[in-house]
């Protein structure tokens, strides 16, 4: 495009983008109406139209949060809570392309779409997509479930709804729908693609009849697919992020107007109480509220009634290290929090049949405790999850399995290995963050550019005509439960016949979750 054909029209108004190696791009563009007063805790409502033509050229603001050194948000970041924007890139190109929808990670409560991490030029650039990032809103703004307060308000509409966070993603998408045409994207081939909560958020999407229609192939990386929960729970969320806010139940008129500094800090706190007290429970997820969500999803896959939607999943190797070298009280590591877990699952589930504990255990024999305590919280958190939606929806829909490997010498000297995450640098092909990145620092980079040139190129192909096709000479194979054929990504990728075999049989078949 010229500079004056980076002009689009949407449906809101007019924005203007820039140009940049190939690839034009436009940031900031609202898709939401501002959040705030009134629209707090409330659902994801359009913007006001305008007529005057927008600049496009800077990024949004993120939604509000604690700082985090893992969560890099750039030097430029601002925060608000209007932050209900998207950004868009797109190369030049005589056709409409596959758009990919990138939800980001974050445990709930971290992150943005703006994340330097998520620079798409040449994601888009060499895989020839059309690449939109947003931002939706995080922690208790996004996903505190208050609608256990409206009884106590004098109002006879709802001030409070479910699910605010996902109502953003939906109206993003169907802000897609209606205007990624004009970008040079095909609205009836889009891929939704997310990592850990964005990951989450993407296999719920795949049991929400809201969303029908709105994407077309879908992509979770380190999905939590079982962290949910109920009316209950999130009733005993909301009273505990009324006493960090320092409110009673009565107070509830007043979270209009409480300053969000104040309800960040609520927000990190409930965040970090919840599972010390609770371990592998996270406070801020999707609510199964009967309505955009309106049963669990797991339960929604195993009956056969998911979106008919071709699937790429997968997980990490290593995924519960990272959260051992934070230090994060998000998953139990301990043998004492361990047994602290399946205590809490069997009490709060006892119609769930918990495999014994030595059956599981025998699939980490020979490991030290703390390693076993790794292997536990990995595979309950994010490995056994996968394994049991791809068996469920690939029943019915194409559903591709992996595990991504890979670790540079300096992640395994600092014993993290592929853990949690790392895979995103090579799905993006930002590999080094910065002069203070030291990924690579024992060398590594050339396999790392080979292998990330892979996966951008099977990611992408997917986006495509629903085949990750890497075009090279290794095919990857649907998943299916009788060969299991899971593509294991390295140094050199290789396919492995029930790579999970001896967990598969130590967990059971039953679907355990921390809920």
């Amino acid at each position: 495009m010229g500079e004056a054909d980076l002009v689009v029209t949407t449906t809101h108004g007019p924005v203007r983008g820039s140009s940049r190696d190939g690839v034009d791009v436009w940031r900031g563009i609202r898709y939401a109406a501002a959040p705030v007063g009134g629209l707090r805790w409330r659902r994801a409502r359009p913007p006001q139209p305008h007529d005057d033509v927008v600049d496009a050229t800077e990024f949004g603001p993120v939604c509000p949060q604690e700082r985090n050194p893992a969560i890099a948000l750039g030097a430029d970041a601002q925060m608000g809570e209007d932050c209900l924007f998207l950004n868009v890139w797109a190369p030049v190109a005589d056709e409409a392309l596959p758009v990919m929808v990138w939800l980001h990670g974050g445990a709930y409560v971290f992150g943005s779409g703006s994340q330097p991490l998520y620079e798409a030029t040449d994601l888009a650039r060499d895989g020839r997509v059309v690449v939109v990032t947003l931002n939706y809103r995080l922690g208790a703004l996004g996903f505190a479930d208050l609608t256990s307060l409206n009884d106590l308000l004098d109002s006879t509409q709802p001030r409070f709804e479910s699910n605010a966070a996902l109502s953003d993603i939906l109206l993003a998408l169907q802000w897609v729908r209606d205007n990624i045409a004009g970008f040079g994207g095909d609205p009836d081939n889009v891929t939704v693609f997310g990592e850990s909560a964005g990951a989450g958020i993407v296999t719920t999407l795949l049991t929400m009849a809201a969303a029908d229609g709105l994407f077309h192939r879908a992509i979770a990386q380190s999905s939590p697919a079982t962290s949910m929960y109920d009316h209950e729970r999130s009733a005993g969320i909301a009273e505990k992020l009324m006493a960090a806010l320092g409110l009673r139940s009565a107070d509830a008129e007043q979270l209009a107007t409480v300053d969000v500094a104040r309800i960040t800090e609520a927000t990190m706190t409930v965040f970090t109480d919840v599972p010390v007290d609770n371990p592998g429970t996270i406070a801020f997820a999707p609510v199964i509220d009967g309505d955009l969500v309106p049963r669990h999803p797991m339960d929604v896959f195993r009956a056969g009634e998911s979106m008919p939607v071709p699937l790429l999943i997968g997980t990490n190797k290593d995924e519960a290290a990272l959260f051992k070298w934070m230090k994060s009280p998000l998953m139990p590591i301990t043998p004492s929090d361990i047994e602290r877990m399946f205590a809490d699952m069997m009490a709060e589930y006892p119609d769930v049949t918990v495999p014994p504990r030595a059956q599981i255990t025998s699939a980490y024999s020979g490991m030290r405790p703390k390693v076993a305590g790794l292997g536990v919280a990995r595979d309950i958190a994010f490995r056994m999850p996968t394994v049991w939606l791809a068996e469920a929806h690939g029943r019915h829909t194409p559903v591709y399995l992996y595990r991504f490997d890979w670790a540079t010498r300096m992640l395994r000297a600092l014993r993290v290995g592929a853990t949690h995450a790392t895979e995103l640098p090579y799905v993006w092909g930002n590999l080094v963050a910065g002069p203070k990145d030291i990924t690579f620092k024992l060398g590594g980079r050339k396999t790392g550019e080979e292998i990330s040139g892979r996966l951008q190129r099977r990611w992408t192909s997917f986006a495509h005509h629903g085949v990750p096709d890497d075009g090279g000479a290794l095919p990857w194979p649907m998943f299916d439960e009788q060969t299991r054929s899971t593509l294991v990504v390295d140094s050199d990728d290789r396919v492995v016949d029930d790579l999970d075999g001896d967990i598969r049989r130590a967990w059971g078949d039953e679907v355990l979750s921390f809920r």
